[in-house]
């Protein structure tokens, strides 16, 4: 909505800078028609010779000048200047048509008419008080020409009641037009408000919210200003539904709207993006105002009474929110999103009713990093960008994979340096797809032969990206066998048992629980149960039972949040 608010006033520039032209052109005629009245060809011989030519060129210069200013720079000028500018052009073009009226005969000019031209344009481009500001002068002006140019024993000046029923059309022009673009303007408002606001809520849709994002970025790329986003989720929203009903759901994203709303600055865009979820773009705000900014409302938002809300596992209604900032931790706009996104699902993960600031496990990875291999640890980012882009799965995957790394090392309690190894290898392990072509990928049925060996080739294929970086070939172990069984039928090198790395079993278990628990094309998604089946059924076959033991304890122990985000992110 805002391209065509900024399309119609381009068209609306046009048109009256045509008028204003055309407005020139007649004034020039005025000028010219004077120039040569009552003139003998003696006269008129002398006056070419340098006067004429002279007023013609100055007239044909200050019509190209206008003209060039009119449809170029105007478009350069910041929006702010421009109602300033306009200003100051209306007041020009008062002052030269108060010219044209005294060349042409002061009090008795028959081209008083002419205020008529920039009554219309003003009021068209600023309203009718601008119209109503321009009327009033125009009409003093040529009432006080006639009061201090008429025949002072004249009982009856016909000039001066010309020119009163004259100005009374000033005003009928600048005041009904005023009132028609004022109409106009509220109906066009109105038509923004569906177009751009949640009917529910009042805040501005998903719609708007990608479209105010864009035109946010695009100011603060120039300008190198920060701009920060918060995403948030209302927590366990389902079941409030199913116990409450959904009329009461409704109240409570009202509620949480409205809270929203008083809670943000003027040039904040807060929006309903979904059905339980709100994004806010904060321009020119630090990262650290912006936490502060989501632990205000995520606090306020825990205190504040809801309906039913005894009801909800927590007790009462809460929210997670994930914020990320630009340009740090995101290089554009879909990249701001997607990090602020992956904050918003680690706090929903990690308990609920949290704030989860943004951060990079390749960043976190730079600084383990030695400089001349800092390019190559940005270029595994990308990859692993492309390979998102490529299968839609991997994306969730790998985030959830690192999740449920993060607690089977707590579980087993491994020390600092290999919870970063095992981490780092999570992140990475099926970096080698990015050699896999699309169509293997995203297969709606089982794999032939020829398709499934080319797909075993990944492990092989990502070790072959990060081996050049001295600080992964530690994690090259953990890409390279994630798919070795702990019977010694797995790929590539068919390690048995113990020869497989203590690291690479733990990963092995955490990747195949969440293949098995994932919606994918040719797999039918199994439930927590029977997964867990699954791993009591392998162990000692394809999994090491000690890890797969220990990981069925962390999933019992986390199963209820576990699953909710399961039900948030799938």
């Amino acid at each position: 909505m805002g391209n065509l608010e900024n399309d119609k006033q381009k068209k609306i520039r046009e048109i009256v800078s045509i008028v204003k032209l055309a407005s020139l052109l007649f004034s020039g005629m005025v000028f010219l028609r004077y120039f040569f009245n009552g003139s003998t060809m003696v006269d008129v011989t002398v006056k070419t010779n340098y006067s004429f030519v002279s007023f013609f060129v100055l007239i044909l210069i200050l019509l190209s000048i206008y003209f060039l200013w009119s449809f170029s720079t105007v478009e350069k000028i910041n929006i702010k200047y421009i109602k300033i500018i306009q200003s100051i052009e209306n007041i020009i073009f008062v002052l030269f048509f108060m010219i044209v009226v005294l060349y042409s005969g002061k009090n008795t000019s028959d081209y008083k008419f002419i205020f008529l031209f920039i009554i219309i344009t003003s009021t068209i481009q600023k309203g009718m008080m601008q119209g109503m500001i321009v009327a009033c002068i125009a009409s003093t002006f040529i009432l006080s020409l006639d009061l201090i140019m008429g025949a002072p024993n004249v009982q009856v000046n016909l000039i001066f009641e010309n020119d009163l029923i004259l100005s009374g059309v000033f005003m009928l022009t600048a005041w009904p037009l005023g009132f028609y673009v004022r109409i106009e303007n509220e109906h066009i408002r109105k038509l923004e408000g569906l177009a751009n606001e949640d009917g529910l809520t009042g805040l501005y849709n998903h719609r708007f919210f990608y479209d105010a994002l864009e035109g946010i970025m695009q100011t603060c790329e120039k300008e190198n200003n920060l701009v920060s986003m918060i995403l948030i989720d209302i927590d366990y929203f389902k079941i409030y539904n199913d116990v409450n009903g959904h009329q009461m759901g409704d109240e409570v994203l009202r509620s949480v709207g409205s809270i929203l709303k008083s809670s943000f600055r003027k040039d904040d865009v807060v929006a309903r993006y979904g059905g339980e979820e709100f994004a806010i773009v904060l321009p020119n705000t630090s990262e650290e105002d912006t936490i502060k900014l989501a632990e205000r409302l995520r606090i306020k938002i825990e205190t504040t009474y809801f309906n039913g809300e005894e009801n909800q596992p927590n007790g009462n209604l809460t929210v997670s929110i994930g914020t990320s900032i630009y340009p740090s931790k995101a290089k554009n706009a879909t990249e701001l999103f997607k990090s602020a996104d992956d904050a918003l699902y680690r706090a929903k993960f990690f308990d609920k009713n949290r704030v989860e600031s943004y951060t990079s496990i390749l960043e976190e990875l730079k600084i383990d990093t030695k400089d001349e291999h800092i390019d190559i640890i940005t270029s595994i980012k990308t990859l692993i960008s492309v390979i998102n882009a490529k299968d839609k799965y991997t994306y969730g995957h790998v985030e959830r994979v690192v999740i449920y790394s993060r607690l089977l090392a707590d579980k087993l309690e491994l020390n600092e340096k290999n919870k970063k190894e095992l981490i780092y290898g999570a992140y990475m392990h099926d970096i080698g797809k990015i050699n896999i072509p699309k169509e293997i990928l995203n297969k709606n049925m089982p794999l032939t032969s020829a398709e499934w060996e080319i797909m075993k080739q990944h492990s092989v294929n990502g070790v072959e990206i990060i081996k050049s970086v001295e600080s992964l070939k530690e994690i090259a172990p953990l890409i390279l066998h994630h798919h070795e069984r702990y019977d010694g039928k797995g790929y590539p090198d068919n390690l048995k048992g113990n020869n497989i790395p203590y690291l690479v079993r733990m990963l092995t278990v955490v990747d195949c629980f969440d293949a098995m628990t994932s919606s994918r094309p040719y797999n039918k998604r199994k439930t927590y149960k029977e997964a867990i089946e699954e791993l009591k059924i392998c162990s000692g076959k394809q999994f090491d039972k000690e890890i797969a033991d220990s990981f069925i304890e962390v999933i019992i122990d986390n199963q209820n949040r576990i699953g909710n985000v399961e039900e948030y992110k799938i």
